[in-house]
């Protein structure tokens, strides 16, 4: 039954389980009702009927008491796993940072072919490293309510030539040509620092799973970007924002990635009270949009 599977993923017994409790205090309510009636049909005495109603009322109160117990639980386990994710993360980010440092500065010595390939690898697994420690600090901070924006004047036109000219290496590596015209001006109020990140994600992920063209445009407040690569099946599209989510032709084709890049995208775009969604068939591409507001006071 679904209740047990729920109950199962919480890591929870029966009595434990919210869900199972709920259902368990509705049929006790039920029967309680109905075997109140039956009572009070045969004997009409007050006494009889408070004596039910008394009786209906604590065993409900014993159960939600249970269920009260369990939610505050569930929720103090998932407070712990934010804060230990958050602190983590902040540990993390030091020494990665201080790895990053040495590694730029080994890279400018004489190094050999073959140490510098060492050490190339190095660097991309540093990188990759320090990605998904932010990847994770900016989720707890979204689950934290601790996502704060500092919003500035700035021509996202501008940004999305800057994030193009830092992938431009990464979409040679993939055959990928990034279209874009230089002509558009859309001037914003928003956290540059936050846009970018998510006009990263987005880029990225067109040009890793996209085909031999990536088409980024904008009409008015709206930002596109388009790629003919694997698509996104339908069955699981309504899933794309959550976190730690990947599509299985993703799985297939590529095994590295987090699967929360755009769960931070959509928060960051919910909390500038703007819009993203998206349009997509499998094998043909997939085309993500991503609406801001222009007003700039």
């Amino acid at each position: 039954m679904p209740i047990f599977k729920e109950c199962q993923q919480l890591n929870l017994r029966p009595w434990e389980c919210p869900s199972f409790l709920f259902v368990l205090m509705g049929l006790i309510t039920i029967t309680a009702i109905i075997a109140t009636y039956l009572i009070t049909s045969q004997y009409t005495g007050p006494e009889v009927v408070i004596s039910s109603v008394v009786g209906i009322t604590i065993v409900i109160l014993i159960i939600g008491n249970f269920v009260v117990n369990s939610v505050s639980r569930i929720a103090q386990t998932h407070q712990m796993q934010q804060e230990f994710v958050s602190i983590t993360s902040h540990q993390l980010r030091t020494p990665l940072s201080s790895l990053r440092w040495s590694l730029e500065a080994l890279l400018k010595t004489n190094l050999n072919q073959k140490q510098l390939n060492y050490a190339q690898i190095i660097s991309e697994s540093q990188q990759k490293m320090l990605k998904l420690v932010n990847d994770l600090l900016n989720v707890a901070r979204i689950e934290q309510g601790r996502f704060e924006l500092q919003k500035e004047k700035f021509d996202l036109s501008k940004l999305i030539q800057e994030v193009i000219a830092e992938f431009k290496i990464f979409a040679q590596a993939n055959n990928t040509k990034i279209i874009f015209s230089k002509d558009a001006i859309c001037y914003v109020l928003a956290d540059k620092e936050k846009i970018k990140m998510v006009l990263e994600n987005l880029i990225y992920n067109a040009i890793q799973y996209g085909g031999k063209d990536v088409i980024i445009k904008i009409n008015k407040n709206i930002i596109s970007v388009q790629d003919n690569g694997v698509g996104i099946p339908k069955a699981q599209q309504k899933q794309i924002f959550q976190k730690f989510f990947r599509a299985k032709n993703i799985l297939r084709r590529q095994t590295q990635g987090t699967g929360l890049g755009l769960y931070i995208a959509k928060a960051i775009i919910k909390a500038h009270q703007g819009k993203i969604w998206f349009e997509s068939k499998e094998n043909k591409g997939t085309m993500f949009y991503m609406k801001l507001t222009t007003k700039l006071k």
